[in-house]
């Protein structure tokens, strides 16, 4: 596929993970080197990846996940509340929510989940400015994103479970000075009619020189 197709197909894939095929780790790690080619500050490449296929270190995970994704889901405006006037973004809105749902339910049977994760010296994140620590592992995460899209494996960016981080950290063995950023369900996708998401326009969200 053509760059412009890569960068405007590559969705959130939920419903439509296939959680009966494996996935060949040989597929992931391929993902996870191109990842490694992303920028990272001061070229520090402090990055860790914990790839998750045992299947009660899947369930534990996905229980943090799901404890989180209840709180969050029920702490939030209905889609009509969050978008007054707008019916076609509300309903939208309604299949995103049935999607996550969705997702939650069945984090635990996704094949592969893959945890990135950032050295943070001393375990403590900086004060003030953070854009430099995350701007040196969420690149690549998305660069892991588009690689699996490109080797016919549906992704989603999710962090949720970070509610819960200290537990998760306990799951995967973490030490105390590496901290997580994402955690991605990684599996084969059933179909294949992906195509560009309804965004605002350009000009609702662009600035020259001044707000």
């Amino acid at each position: 596929m053509t760059p412009e197709e890569l960068l405007s197909t590559t969705r959130t894939v939920r419903k439509r993970l296939d959680l009966t095929r494996p996935v060949p780790a040989e597929l992931v790690e391929r993902a996870l080197t191109l990842a490694l080619q992303a920028p990272t500050g001061s070229n520090s490449q402090g990055w860790h990846w914990i790839v998750v296929t045992d299947p009660g270190q899947r369930a534990k995970l996905a229980e943090l996940y799901r404890r989180a994704f209840e709180t969050y889901r029920d702490s939030g405006p209905s889609p009509e509340e969050r978008y007054s006037g707008d019916a076609a973004r509300a309903a939208t809105q309604h299949r995103v929510q049935s999607s996550a749902d969705y997702l939650s339910e069945h984090l635990h049977e996704v094949p592969v989940l893959v945890i990135a994760a950032i050295t943070v010296p001393g375990g403590q994140f900086p004060p003030g400015n953070q854009a430099g620590l995350w701007g040196s592992i969420l690149p690549a995460v998305w660069s892991y994103m588009l690689a699996a899209r490109t080797l016919g494996l549906g992704t989603a960016y999710t962090s949720l479970h970070l509610t819960y981080e200290k537990e998760a950290a306990e799951v995967l063995g973490l030490p105390d000075d590496v901290r997580q950023a994402a955690l991605i369900p990684t599996a084969f996708h059933t179909g294949d009619t992906f195509r560009p998401a309804p965004r605002q326009p350009l000009s609702e969200v662009l600035h020259h020189d001044r707000w």
